[in-house]
């Protein structure tokens, strides 16, 4: 067994450890912490599949982690004050069903990453990394503008959506069902990244051009992986509304599309925990240097550097080593 599988299942089983061992002892802020590092870990596998398998840098996925994030305070709003959301040409109710809630943030994230997709792939380099950073500061500033939800105050959820057989006010129960989403989307990712849809998707990455000379319609290839990317990180905006029992124009803020590239790049581009990684030294760091100095951010600053320089392939690469393959 490589240095790396044996990493995989470090963090793999260590999050529910952590939570569990947290439970025992009746700490439920542990709990939560583990929740908020599973659900931006999620939010990073989401970024970490267009970015590692296609090379797409994105400064524009706040955009879908805000769609997530919308989607519930929207419809729990609605469904807390039994109004509905539209009447006409056909009556449309709120809920507080998380599945429901997830099925409409899986569908308006894919819908908006197909529109932002379509149009930012027609572009590369950095003119792609400006195209989505303009998407999602038009998103940012329609959500302050947007008075029906609180405008630039927000939108408060008071009771945390339900689901089958749990108890989500319970911290536990609601680690359960974000852990277990990580897991689906761990697992949708390491399937893509072998596939023969992910071997072409990072040959794009590695040579674009020779890629096309083979006859492979890379376009519409990038385009599906940057939707699947969306759809991922959609769903962990809706899980942190949840968790946070709060939307707000800030999750569609360019520094929330900074946040979730940290996570990729501190833990490891391409490596299939390697998000999960950087979002639990990120929490981590947040927890115990916050409470030390407010610009706690240089100190992130400076570990962020020195991984780039000598950390080849992110913290990961440095603990298991160059990676063989994805995964």
């Amino acid at each position: 067994m490589n240095r790396e599988l044996l990493l995989n299942f470090a963090i793999g089983l260590g999050l529910p450890l952590v939570a569990g061992v947290a439970l025992l002892l009746d700490e439920p802020f542990v709990v939560t912490l583990a929740t908020r590092i599973a659900i931006l870990g999620l939010a990073g596998v989401g970024l970490n599949l267009a970015l590692g398998l296609g090379g797409l840098v994105s400064f524009g996925h706040a955009v879908f982690f805000g769609i997530g994030g919308y989607a519930v305070g929207v419809l729990a709003s609605h469904a807390q004050l039994y109004t509905p959301i539209m009447t006409w040409p056909i009556e449309i109710s709120g809920s507080s069903s998380m599945p429901v809630i997830w099925l409409v943030a899986i569908v308006a994230s894919a819908l908006a990453g197909l529109l932002i997709g379509a149009i930012s792939l027609r572009t590369s380099g950095v003119y792609f990394i400006m195209i989505t950073l303009a998407f999602g500061q038009m998103a940012y500033y329609f959500a302050i503008s947007w008075p029906a939800y609180g405008g630039e105050d927000g939108l408060s959820i008071y009771v945390r959506n339900s689901f089958p057989r749990l108890k989500l006010l319970v911290p536990f129960d609601f680690f359960v069902v974000a852990y277990c989403v990580l897991l689906c989307a761990i697992l949708l990712f390491s399937r893509v990244a072998i596939s023969p849809f992910g071997l072409a998707l990072n040959a794009t990455r590695q040579n674009l051009a020779r890629v096309q000379s083979v006859g492979i319609e890379t376009y519409r290839l990038q385009l599906t992986a940057f939707v699947l990317s969306a759809v991922i990180t959609g769903l962990a905006g809706a899980l942190y509304a949840d968790l946070n029992r709060y939307v707000s124009p800030s999750m569609l803020s360019w520094t929330i599309s900074g946040e979730i590239m940290i996570f990729v790049i501190l833990g490891g581009v391409g490596r299939t925990w390697g998000p999960v990684l950087g979002a639990a030294v990120f929490v981590i760091l947040e927890q115990w240097l916050g409470g030390v100095s407010e610009y706690w951010q240089i100190f992130l600053g400076v570990i962020l550097l020195a991984v780039v320089l000598f950390a080849r392939g992110g913290l990961y690469g440095m603990i298991a080593g160059e990676a063989r393959h994805h995964g």
